[in-house]
């Protein structure tokens, strides 16, 4: 196996490692939630005016799809929709108190994992950080140009 196929493969590995471990506290904690449906909650307490078209963008997913997450957490009374005075065709979401609750506990969550993680994160000198990071975003770019020269656009339903 080559160096490209190794990076592949490790990354791959670690972020199933990752969503595996983490997979049983936050199924445990957040009941009765989808991982969806915390992720859009994630991003709209993230991001002022969050709306359909920003969200399947983050998401890699179609607006329909968002729509569907996003009526669903209307209906669990997490999120509501809101429009601005100057834009009544943009519809923008907002966590309710129900959501920010479960918000809460999701950062939490997240908080508790980075806490087990600390030690490799405390062995990386800003050097060896600073060239992975730049190895992501070259990497994200390069997909990016792949995305766009397919035709894809994640905007579209």
């Amino acid at each position: 196996m080559n160096k490209e196929d190794q990076v592949i493969m490790g990354f791959r590995d670690v972020f199933n490692k990752m969503v595996w471990l983490n997979k049983i506290k936050m199924e445990d904690s957040l009941k009765g939630h989808k991982p969806s449906e915390v992720h859009c909650i994630e991003y709209i307490g993230n991001h002022a005016d969050s709306n359909v078209t920003k969200l399947a963008e983050s998401f890699y997913m179609t607006r329909s799809a968002i729509s569907k997450i996003a009526k669903k957490l209307m209906e669990k009374g997490l999120i509501d929709s809101y429009q601005k005075p100057e834009n009544k065709k943009e519809i923008y979401f907002r966590l309710t108190e129900e959501g920010k609750a479960v918000y809460k506990i999701h950062e939490e969550l997240h908080k508790e994992f980075q806490e087990r993680d600390k030690a490799v994160f405390e062995q990386v000198t800003e050097e060896q950080f600073d060239s992975m990071l730049r190895f992501m975003e070259r990497y994200s770019r390069h997909l990016d140009a792949e995305i766009k020269k397919q035709g894809m656009d994640m905007k579209q339903d």
